[in-house]
């Protein structure tokens, strides 16, 4: 049986991170992983839309808290300070470009605006990142789209030969 998934949650907004705004992005985000992905929720932080503190913040939960998967909300659209994916591609050694294009495609079925986001999917060693947008309803959406593909594509990060034969065979 395959070990749970550990998850780590980053929500990126000023507002939240000065305490101004309540955060109502990342509960989504854990009600779907602990729910449907049965994962377990490992780490969750808010932070400034500063690239250095989305950064550190991804490195510290790849490098020493060996996460399976991060998911950040907020800072992917068009305003000045959304530097969500610049932060994400600073860290992620491979990009996952399969995962953002199925969001945008169900996305765009939704909303014209959906072409607005600037979300990024990477890889940096074991750890898995995509960055989702910041309304709680989005976040659901385009979280559901991809949440079908998420257990595979921990296992072969995990380099897990079950599912690389698995993989292998399709």
């Amino acid at each position: 049986m395959t070990p749970l998934i550990t998850v780590g949650i980053l929500t990126v907004s000023d507002r939240g991170a000065s305490g101004a705004y309540e955060d109502k992005s990342g509960p989504v985000i854990e009600q779907l992983v602990t729910g449907p992905l049965k994962a377990t929720v490992q780490q969750k932080a808010i932070v400034p839309d500063e690239i250095e503190a989305i950064k550190q913040m991804l490195l510290r939960w790849v490098e020493q808290d060996k996460l399976d998967l991060i998911l950040t909300t907020g800072g992917t659209g068009f305003a000045p300070r959304d530097v969500t994916p610049e932060a994400t591609r600073l860290v992620i050694e491979k990009e996952a470009p399969g995962l953002v294009f199925a969001m945008l495609k169900d996305s765009l079925a939704v909303t014209p605006h959906a072409m607005l986001s600037r979300m990024v999917a990477g890889i940096r060693g074991q750890t898995l990142i995509v960055n989702l947008p910041g309304s709680p309803k989005a976040v659901g959406e385009n979280l559901e789209t991809i949440l079908p593909a998420l257990p595979h594509a921990v296992e072969l990060l995990r380099e897990d030969p079950l599912a690389n034969k698995h993989h292998k065979a399709e």
